[in-house]
């Protein structure tokens, strides 16, 4: 009985009786409806990235007026061993007929190559609820239909407003 009254005096009555406010706690009316979905605008973000690539041309060489006495030399050549070889009447394999190689350089620089990627990151959303329009960010597409979280709550400046449990 010692420890009630202690704890009465401790705590001033005039607190509770000044500020009826705080003896009030509003607990919010929450419902979930359906809203149409009018329009669905992605939000892309753009990334920009560079990749390093090799990039290779091919040069012919001994196509050039130098080189042109090279090519009657391979000529004459290839002419003589025809008739050596209609006169020797021996066979030779495809294979061991001697062409003379072109020789291809290659021309090869390491260049940077830019690349852009877009991604939707989220949804711009215009919908209507209960004859009003509304537009908010989301982080996916609703599709046809928007759920709603609707909650209804009597304005009191200042109140403590508690979730539903």
């Amino acid at each position: 009985m010692l420890l009630y009254t202690f704890a009465l005096q401790a705590v001033p009555a005039y607190a509770a009786e000044s500020d009826p406010k705080s003896r009030v706690v509003l607990i919010e009316n929450v419902k979930l409806d359906y809203a149409q979905v009018l329009n669905v605008e992605p939000v892309y973000q753009t990334l920009r990235a560079t990749r390093v690539e090799e990039q290779c041309q091919a040069e012919q060489q001994g196509v050039h007026a130098a080189a042109a006495p090279v090519e009657d030399q391979g000529r004459l050549n290839r002419m003589v061993d025809s008739v050596r070889e209609m006169f020797s009447r021996r066979v030779e394999p495809a294979a061991s007929v001697v062409v003379p190689p072109t020789s291809t350089r290659r021309n090869c620089k390491v260049v940077e190559v830019p690349r852009e990627f877009r991604r939707p990151i989220a949804f711009d959303v215009d919908y209507v609820y209960k004859g009003t329009k509304y537009r908010s960010r989301l982080p996916e597409d609703p599709g046809n239909r928007l759920r709603l979280r609707v909650s209804v709550t009597p304005y009191i400046p200042d109140a403590v407003v508690v979730p539903p449990r």
